[in-house]
């Protein structure tokens, strides 16, 4: 079977109620589906308009469906009247072999019997009729999703139109506090998490929920060796210091046990200055080729600028003193001295396979992010001309 490209749109009630990880979850460990593309939108009046307008007739089977999430879209989506300011909805792409109904199925229908669980609207969603006349009171699906390759098709060829302006980092949202001592901050997820379908990703976003901050930007990606080196370098000069730390003693009981007789650590500076470069330059390396899939030093000019073959998700915070806290609950770099509970001593193994990175001030959030581009994503758009176009 040909594979196909699916949609989960995760609307703005569960994204403020901080629901998304727990979403996200169910998706990758109930599918075999890959997660390929993920974007925070804020809907402007002219999606929001024609994405209900579509909506309202897509199935003449069911007008009473159609008319429900029409309005929904209408009411849930569209900007703020009084202040123009624009709801957050997260918008994700899963590729793989009959996408579309995998996905249809976990989600499921908006008219099953809701609070059991079993679908990701019996968990996040709501549907109450008054019980004497059978109106709808109360409607809140979670997500929307396509049910056909036909409807999946029209949806985002339709939202395609409106991505460059919509989608990105979504600044000024109506849920975001902002304000003068608001701050951005970058986590990402790094590639242990991706290897295999698990609730791992889902499971930290849900942790780092803890932190009362929102999500105002997200990004899947592959990153190249040149970003990679880019967005670790400063790591160099901390590898040589941390090498002189511990290399005079390891080498001094190295030589003792070779020559036969007790070697000095502090006769090793010159030794240790020499060294540390070297240390540095292949620890570097390892962590270029653990986020990309690449060694640098193999790597033609070509190579370097090309996707690598490791995923990461990135996700952009926002909030009052939002880099402490999300460092926090991340825990300490190296996994055996965070403590217990944090993200780290949960899932990571090592220094550098420690599940995610998080930006340690304000000015290297801004720094990484560009790095890395968050705000753009034309591979995302390029997915669904593909599948779509």
């Amino acid at each position: 079977m040909a594979k196909e490209l699916a949609f989960v749109l995760i609307n703005p009630y569960p994204i403020r109620k901080s629901r998304t990880g727990g979403i996200i979850a169910r998706y990758l460990v109930r599918t075999d589906l890959k997660l390929v593309g993920a974007r925070i939108i804020g809907a402007s009046v002219e999606l929001a308009n024609s994405f209900a307008d579509y909506l309202a007739s897509y199935d003449p089977t069911d007008p009473e469906k159609c008319a429900l999430f029409s309005s929904y879209v209408r009411r849930v989506l569209m900007p703020d009247e009084a202040t123009g300011r624009p709801h957050r909805s997260m918008l994700l792409l899963f590729e793989g072999e009959d996408a579309v109904r995998k996905i249809f199925e976990v989600t499921g229908s908006i008219r099953q019997q809701w609070g059991s669980g079993l679908s990701v609207r019996d968990t996040y969603g709501d549907l109450v009729r008054d019980s004497k006349t059978g109106k709808v009171e109360y409607f809140e699906p979670a997500v929307l999703v396509g049910p056909t390759t036909k409807v999946v098709g029209e949806v985002l060829t339709l939202w395609l139109k409106h991505l460059h302006a919509d989608a990105g980092i979504v600044r000024g949202a109506m849920d975001v506090p902002g304000g003068a001592d608001a701050q951005e901050t970058l986590v990402m997820l790094k590639p242990d998490n991706w290897h295999q379908p698990s609730l791992r990703a889902g499971n930290i976003m849900d942790l780092l929920s803890n932190s009362g901050l929102r999500i105002v930007g997200v990004k899947k990606f592959a990153m190249s060796v040149a970003q990679a080196e880019e967005f670790y370098g400063p790591v160099r000069e901390s590898l040589k210091k941390v090498f002189k730390r511990f290399g005079a003693d390891r080498a001094a009981q190295a030589l003792s046990r070779e020559f036969g007789f007790p070697v000095e650590a502090a006769a090793l500076g010159e030794l240790c200055d020499t060294l540390a470069p070297l240390f540095a330059e292949r620890e570097f390396e390892n962590i270029v080729e653990f986020m990309t899939g690449r060694r640098p030093s193999n790597c033609s000019p070509q190579e370097r600028a090309l996707p690598g073959t490791e995923e990461c998700l990135a996700i952009v915070y926002e909030g009052v003193d939002a880099v402490n806290k999300i460092r926090d609950i991340l825990g300490a770099t190296d996994p055996l001295k965070a403590r217990p509970g944090s993200i780290r001593r949960e899932f990571g193994t090592n220094i550098m396979v420690n599940a995610a990175h998080a930006s340690d001030s304000p000015e290297n959030a801004s720094r990484e992010m560009g790095i890395i581009d968050v705000m753009h994503d034309p591979h995302f758009e390029e997915q669904i001309r593909n599948y779509y176009a």
